[in-house]
């Protein structure tokens, strides 16, 4: 699945919800998904947390078939920037 179909899931499942901070899933050569004011977009730039991960590995993320606390351990996911941002994100797709 391309990452503007992933975005665009992400987008539906944002309405009515609010997020403070920015996000990025870094997914390398892939690209990019930044979540900021409500919004995710493949456009790339500065955020207050940033996921490193696989495409494969956010797909599960977003379908609640990967622990976030787990692959962090387990070095699936690299976290760096405010880690509270990165904390509020598990209360969003939780």
């Amino acid at each position: 699945m391309a990452l503007e179909d992933i975005a665009a899931g992400i987008r539906t499942g944002l309405a009515g919800k609010t997020f403070d901070g920015s996000l990025k899933f870094d997914c390398g050569d892939d690209g990019v998904i930044v979540l900021s004011k409500g919004d995710a977009t493949t456009l790339d730039r500065d955020t207050d947390c940033t996921l490193r991960l696989s495409a494969d590995n956010l797909q599960k993320l977003l379908a609640g078939k990967l622990n976030p606390m787990t692959a962090v351990m387990m070095g699936k996911i690299k976290v760096s920037g405010d880690m509270g941002v990165a904390m509020k994100l598990s209360k969003l797709i939780g």
